[in-house]
């Protein structure tokens, strides 16, 4: 069976986009997402779905794109990659909820190829907790090592380091959340490993809206109050630095003459930065700030 061409991956990240968004609008049970199609100049394009008017989820993104061209300096040199056209698909979501007791998540599945045929997949999936509960963390990633276990044994491990590294706020010296799995420049050897490397990025879609649709269900109806959502405030902001400082997709979006809207569709709406706040000994937000560390084991951890 001959791998899938460019022009097929685009199609089935379309059809998943699709897919998620109606299974994040049953498990919100209230808000829909509204469409903003849009083209891209130099070639492609993609569709930009905002949730809107939630019960649970104050505001989501879940954007496709396919775009191609010329390849831009920058980012040739960057990737180190000959001069010439580049394909680009994939999607991407961020959601932000209302209640500081969900947490914020991203996924991102993509695939890249040039002219030449060099190519790769590319994704992951990072959970963001305003405030940490271990159980939540210890169930985010026993779900990503059953669905990377049911591909490759040797992918849970390695992307989760992977993670814990891409999802580092250096200028802080903590972690975005409790992290995730990350993958990069994932090539295939043959068309079998080809398809193999496609369906793990399925899965991984399919997986999120299982994942976030058992936040929302667990966690909406948690009280909190406006100590709890001042805390939230802050932790977006961490949110705001990383995807502006540090986030490659954001970059790459930039540098490639994307559309500014849809790359910044991952920024919550509302954040907050205090001057040197110091969270009292003891309390929830200094056990979160002390969790927001690399290479923490969260399928073991106990308390």
């Amino acid at each position: 069976m001959p791998r899938k061409s460019k022009e097929d991956i685009a199609a089935i990240y379309k059809q998943m986009q699709e897919y998620i968004c109606q299974m994040l609008e049953a498990g919100d049970g209230k808000g829909t997402f509204k469409g903003d199609l849009w083209t891209r100049a130099e070639g492609g394009g993609g569709d930009t779905r905002i949730f809107q008017n939630g019960a649970i989820i104050e505001k989501g993104g879940v954007a496709f794109s396919a775009v191609h061209g010329p390849t831009p300096l920058k980012i040739s040199e960057k990737l180190k990659l000959e001069s010439g056209n580049f394909f680009a698909t994939g999607v991407s979501i961020v959601l932000h909820p209302f209640s500081p007791r969900v947490p914020i998540i991203h996924m991102n599945i993509r695939y890249f190829e040039m002219e030449d045929g060099t190519h790769w997949f590319g994704g992951g999936i990072d959970l963001t907790p305003h405030y940490i509960v271990p159980e939540d963390a210890t169930y985010f990633h026993q779900r990503l090592k059953e669905t990377c276990d049911a591909f490759d044994l040797s992918y849970y491990p390695k992307f989760k380091n992977w993670a814990d590294d891409y999802f580092f706020i250096k200028h802080r010296q903590e972690t975005r959340g409790v992290g995730g799995i990350f993958y990069d420049r994932l090539s295939a050897t043959s068309d079998t490993h080809f398809q193999e490397i496609l369906d793990f990025s399925l899965a991984l879609g399919k997986l999120f809206p299982e994942i976030y649709s058992y936040f929302m269900k667990k966690n909406a109806a948690l009280p909190y109050g406006p100590e709890q959502t001042a805390w939230q405030g802050l932790r977006r902001g961490r949110y705001v630095e990383f995807n502006l400082v540090w986030d490659a997709g954001t970059k790459f979006g930039l540098d490639t003459n994307g559309r500014t809207e849809s790359i910044l569709m991952s920024m919550p709406p509302l954040a907050e930065w205090s001057y040197q706040q110091e969270p009292e000994a003891g309390s929830p937000e200094a056990f979160t700030l002390a969790h927001l560390k690399k290479e923490i084991d969260w399928l073991t951890y106990t308390t």
